[in-house]
């Protein structure tokens, strides 16, 4: 599939983007181990959510799913099963490296595997303090890379220190250690994301967090809930990013989660010169909501680099878009981890901008941009990665002429909705897909 675009004019408007991709996964895994009823309602309906929520029901969950709300009866802690096959992750990091920790305590043995990309992404990180708490689990080339066997059960408590900030090794460990007897703590460097201490904390986990450390008592008990999950703000970012650059835009995106470790976008493109106001903000199950506006603003260049970048991991490959549009030099750094995502993003990205024109430069931990610059369309590659598919999707509407996005089918990873969302912003002109 291509997706083939042209410059559009003023956005205006109002939209909705997709429930959080993070909340999904945590809620359909927390769900699936609590006692009692969990509903979804709101939840992503992306590839890689799905492939956590099939792989849950080869684990013996019931799960219901409609239009509207996905419906688990809980199995309880110990009520999982065997799988009778293989499970399969896909694309997902996310399900491989949370699910890891919830088959480590479970005495029962299952592999992990996924598809090609996912086959290439670390793992050693989460099999070294999975194994000091006792789970028999293993990978190929030296425990480098899944497919990940494990064996599961007798687990001990730990205290670990995380050598990266990395919410998925964070959450392994806190998934494992519902099934250990004394308290087991997570060190972070910096602090990730923390959707799985707050979905543990509602389901009525024993967890105290510090600013850099997550400890979860013994003797859980979790009981099943009703979430109401938030529009993902990591599938906000790109239209943010979009209504800041187009001149005369102004952009109401309703209900986007504002959980301050994930909010480093907004922190970022303030900073920057965007104009962004925060509305009607509130609270939906623990997890801060609000509605944003975003007028179009002349944007000026930064350097991001230190403790904001693993609140802004995921919106990298979007932030280097609109520095290509700000006027100066931008500099990130301090972006080792984004080497190892889905495909090497410092090189896709720069890759795939460069051919539009970008004045781009690679660096081993980052990128320096210089803008403002005219973008011109040309034939791009999205290296099958959902975030750059996407940041070059709003390159493309920003460019000078016609360009062609491969392999777009891949953004159904994360946001299945974001072309038919762009399409009815721009208009059907100027975002079509063709075979």
């Amino acid at each position: 599939m291509k997706l083939i675009l042209s410059k559009a004019s003023k956005i205006r408007g109002e939209i909705k983007v997709s429930g959080d991709k993070s909340i999904t996964h945590r809620g359909l895994i927390v769900g699936s181990i609590a006692e009692g009823i969990t509903i979804l309602k709101d939840y992503s309906t992306c590839d890689d959510c799905m492939a956590t929520m099939e792989i849950m029901k080869k684990l013996g969950t019931n799960i219901l799913k409609n239009k509207a709300t996905i419906r688990i009866e809980g199995k309880g802690l110990h009520g999982l099963k065997e799988p009778d096959d293989i499970l399969d992750c896909k694309n997902s990091g996310t399900s491989m490296r949370l699910l890891s920790g919830l088959l480590s305590g479970q005495n029962f043995f299952s592999v992990l595997t996924g598809d090609s990309s996912l086959l290439k992404r670390p793992m050693k990180r989460i099999i070294e303090p999975l194994r000091l708490m006792g789970a028999k689990i293993s990978g190929r080339e030296n425990d480098q890379y899944a497919p990940l066997t494990i064996k599961g059960g007798n687990l001990k408590a730990i205290d670990y220190k995380l050598k990266v900030a990395s919410a998925q090794v964070k959450s392994a460990i806190l998934l494992a250690s519902l099934y250990v007897e004394g308290n087991t703590s997570v060190t972070e460097p910096s602090q990730s994301r923390d959707h799985t201490e707050r979905i543990l904390n509602l389901y009525g986990a024993k967890i105290e967090s510090s600013k850099d450390k997550i400890t979860l008592k013994d003797k859980n008990k979790l009981k099943g809930k009703e979430i109401s999950i938030p529009g993902d703000i990591s599938s906000a970012a790109f239209f943010l990013v979009l209504a800041s650059i187009i001149k005369g835009s102004r952009l109401l995106i309703k209900n986007v989660g504002i959980n301050p470790t994930r909010t480093g976008i907004l922190e970022v493109l303030k900073t920057m010169g965007a104009d962004i106001s925060i509305k009607i903000e509130r609270n939906k199950n623990y997890e801060p909501v609000a509605d944003l506006i975003v007028k179009a603003s002349k944007l000026k260049s930064i350097k991001i680099f230190g403790e904001v970048i693993p609140k802004v991991i995921d919106e990298l490959p979007i932030l280097a878009v609109a520095a290509t549009q700000a006027e100066g030099v931008t500099e990130i750094k301090d972006a080792h981890e984004l080497r190892v995502k889905e495909t090497d993003r410092i090189y896709a990205i720069a890759a795939g901008l460069k051919k539009m024109g970008a004045k781009i430069e690679e660096k081993p931990d980052g990128l320096i941009i210089e803008g403002p610059s005219t973008l011109k369309g040309n034939i791009c590659e999205s290296f099958n990665d959902h975030r750059i598919g996407m940041a070059l999707a709003i390159a493309g509407v920003l460019a000078e002429g016609k360009t062609q996005l491969l392999e777009s089918e891949c953004i159904d990873v994360s946001f299945p909705e974001f072309t038919s969302i762009l399409r009815r912003l721009c208009g059907a002109d100027h975002v079509y897909e063709t075979n």
